[in-house]
């Protein structure tokens, strides 16, 4: 059964679609099959795995409100054994709508039951707050990986994050962990970024990745022909990070590339 892993900062522009999209082709590139379920409104995962987002007839807003089998929502692309459950703006309205729905909180675990046996990854692409969205995905994911810009306001919101996960292991998934820190925008160069990295490292020791996602200029590229970098410039430097990414992830989960 595929393991379920969300990923989620509520500070937005820190790489988390980004990663998403990459680290999802990369492991696809590596023969596994990879569902990246999009709850995000801006829709940026759908859009960059080459789906029209406006063109949709279902997307995960139906999924969470509407009780829409996950399996009629998956759209599958043209990149290596990966599926999408694409987002756009209509999810925007969902937040309200769950308010008054029993079992607000779990709809999407309940949702994802039918479908996570398929798949060796399903990776869930949230939305940059802690709204009840994020928390849908918390309370159906096994485990969350972070993407942390390195600058300033990195920390800034981090312990809200922690407590957030705090409550949702206490009320709706005690199995909850963190499966990884990723350092993005990374600047080696900048005493900044050393600061951020030593201040991580209190707040995560052993989590943090060792690889690390420069600053590319294919990496932001990439979206906007809807394509995963790797498949947009394979020899890029962001190309390689996540593919270092990629290998490094698959060995913390005691796993080996299957091509």
């Amino acid at each position: 059964m595929g393991k379920v892993i969300a990923i989620a900062n509520q500070k937005g522009g820190v790489g988390k679609t980004t990663s998403a999209v990459n680290l999802t082709a990369a492991l696809g590139a590596k023969g596994f099959k990879m569902l990246l379920v999009d709850i995000d409104p801006q829709g940026n995962s759908t859009s960059g795995l080459g789906v029209n987002k406006r063109g949709l007839k279902l997307c995960s807003y139906d999924l969470l409100t509407a009780d829409t089998p996950a399996e009629q929502i998956i759209v599958h692309t043209p990149f290596e054994n990966v599926d999408v459950l694409p987002s756009n703006i209509d999810l925007a309205g969902a937040e309200i709508e769950l308010v008054e729905m029993e079992g607000r909180a779990l709809r999407m675990k309940n949702a994802l039951v039918k479908v996570k046996q398929r798949y060796d990854f399903v990776m869930i692409d949230c939305p940059p707050s802690l709204g009840i969205i994020p928390l849908n995905a918390f309370a159906a994911c096994d485990t969350l990986l972070i993407p942390i810009q390195c600058e300033y306001y990195a920390l800034e919101g981090l312990s809200q994050l922690m407590s957030t996960l705090r409550q949702v292991k206490r009320l709706y998934n005690p199995n909850i962990e963190i499966e990884g820190v990723l350092l993005t925008m990374y600047d080696s160069r900048l005493n900044l970024t050393v600061q951020v990295v030593e201040e991580l490292k209190k707040y995560f020791p052993q989590k943090i990745y060792r690889t690390v996602i420069p600053r590319n200029v294919r990496l932001s590229e990439a979206p906007s022909y809807g394509q995963p970098v790797m498949y947009y410039d394979r020899a890029s430097k962001g190309c390689m990070a996540y593919e270092e990414l990629a290998i490094e992830f698959l060995k913390k989960n005691n796993l080996r590339p299957k091509k």
